[in-house]
């Protein structure tokens, strides 16, 4: 353990003698380290060439700086591990209250009683050290926000913006973490010339540990869909890993498909995911069939199901997680189901809205709902149309 390095300021010329004999034991065993100035100006030098002292033990009436004016100067420092213990006379209240009120931690008075002394000494060390204690807790918060903005921005980054050259098909995606990073995702690539695999994905939990499965569970379901796997063949391999290495029994809800433009149709599974709406080129709306699929990550072994329905020129897919219909206004009410669709009913009339038009319009209303309530849950959004 380190000495605690105490200065003190005195123009008396035997009080260095005095310390020294009256503290030796402490000394000796490495307790304290004693530093010495017969003013303010020297005091302050000895702060410069000393810079770990933590209490100054100062006398007020002195030559060229007094103890008054060191402590202003002390406190332009603000530094809160430097605590200043005024030394004076019991007469001199006046300048001791003046010293309180610039700063000073405490005081003791003059002839000193060392045996108070020490016991002041002790006291002062024992603010320092929950000072301490606070200011190391304070920065490990600090280095723990910093990786949590470098987490977010490292999973924003791995969310995909678009697919290049893809003529046949506008994608759009947004996600909106609750915290600073989330347990939703999504993904849209190219498997081959002529099907697109997509998936969104809501992970059980929140914080470090949901977005930690998050991508686990994205680069999975990437990777086996990349390889042309169907969503059935997918879904069950994805599972079967997910069941092996998953810890405090998460799961991920997942909607995955693949959209074939030869066939203009769409394959899809449903694990225990919102069920989308599907947006016809009619202007139909049409919640999708459920598939009676568990979630991923729970029961190892269990045979996913699929279905397949048409997916024809300007058909149109909305995917969101339950961030959207779950979201709470000021009034504990739920945005629900009902209102995303109300709202893409009225919104969403022809072929002439954008997927990024229709997913902005999406949020837009979730938050005029909420009303700048605090986010409870990440709000996430996934639109394809087929062009």
């Amino acid at each position: 353990m380190a000495s605690e390095k105490i200065l003190v300021v005195d123009d008396e010329t035997d009080l260095q003698f005095v310390i020294n004999q009256k503290f030796r034991r402490q000394i000796r065993n490495g307790q304290y380290e004693f530093h010495f100035a017969f003013n303010g100006l020297e005091a302050l030098a000895k702060l410069i060439e000393v810079p770990d002292i933590s209490i100054i033990l100062s006398d007020i009436n002195m030559p060229e700086m007094d103890g008054l004016t060191l402590l202003s100067k002390v406190r332009e420092l603000k530094n809160p591990l430097l605590k200043t213990v005024i030394c004076s006379a019991y007469g001199d209240m006046e300048n001791i209250r003046t010293a309180m009120n610039r700063g000073a931690f405490d005081f003791v008075t003059k002839p000193v009683d060392f045996g108070d002394l020490e016991v002041t000494i002790e006291k002062t060390i024992q603010e320092l050290d929950v000072l301490r204690e606070g200011l190391a807790y304070h920065d490990k918060l600090l280095s723990i926000e910093h990786d949590l903005m470098v987490a977010r921005e490292i999973q924003r980054a791995i969310l995909p913006k678009h697919i290049p050259d893809l003529n046949w098909a506008d994608i759009y995606g947004s996600m909106d973490a609750a915290k600073q990073i989330g347990g939703d995702f999504y993904d849209f690539f190219l498997i081959d010339d002529h099907r697109l695999g997509f998936v969104i994905g809501d992970v059980s939990g929140k914080g470090i540990p949901a977005a930690i499965f998050m991508a686990v569970s994205r680069t999975l379901i990437r990777a086996t869909g990349l390889k042309g796997m169907s969503p059935v063949e997918c879904m069950n391999y994805v599972n079967h890993l997910l069941c092996t290495e998953s810890v405090n029994s998460m799961f991920v809800t997942v909607f995955y498909g693949i959209i074939d433009l030869e066939s203009g149709t769409l394959n899809y599974v449903n694990a225990g995911h919102n069920p989308p709406i599907l947006i016809s080129s009619g202007g139909k709306h049409e919640v999708f069939p459920l598939t009676n699929n568990i979630v991923l990550g729970v029961c190892d072994g269990r045979e996913f199901k699929s279905q397949t329905i048409p997916f024809i020129k300007n058909d149109t897919i909305v995917l969101y997680t339950d961030g959207i219909t779950e979201a709470l206004n000021a009034r504990l009410e739920e945005y629900g189901f009902n209102t995303l669709q109300d709202l893409l009913k009225t919104t969403v009339t022809g072929n002439d809205m954008s997927s990024r038009d229709i997913c902005k319009a999406i949020t837009e209303d979730v938050a005029r709902f909420t009303e700048g309530e605090e986010q409870s849950d990440d709000i996430t959004v996934l639109i394809i149309r087929r062009t």
